[in-house]
């Protein structure tokens, strides 16, 4: 069962910024475009860059590693849709922001 864990404070996470944070184990990276917080794998698919020290613009994404460029709102690279990164849930909870995180196996074939 997907568990909520708190990663950050809202006043963390500027409009504009981006924020790398761990939850269960899991590098998570946060956005904050225009007041609303979204959060993806925290992992490149190209190379394992780390997406929350990327740049954004707007609501892309830019890997510090290669350029890959992602859409945070939908985890989809603008270039090739078919490539994408996990997205998470988000809600704000008392000024924090909470991810749902689902369970190690969700999601792995056998």
């Amino acid at each position: 069962m997907a568990q909520w864990v708190k990663v950050a404070k809202v006043d963390e996470l500027a409009p504009g910024a981006c924020l790398s944070v761990e939850a269960e184990g899991r590098g998570i990276a946060l956005f904050n475009v225009e007041g609303t917080i979204y959060a993806l794998d925290n992992c490149c698919p190209h190379a394992g860059g780390p997406l929350g020290e990327g740049t954004l613009q707007g609501n892309i994404v830019t890997c510090p590693w290669h350029g890959w460029r992602f859409n945070v709102c939908t985890g989809e690279r603008p270039e090739n849709p078919v490539l994408t990164v996990s997205r998470y849930v988000v809600q704000i909870v008392e000024g924090e922001i909470v991810v749902q995180v689902p369970p190690e196996t969700e999601g792995i074939g056998p």
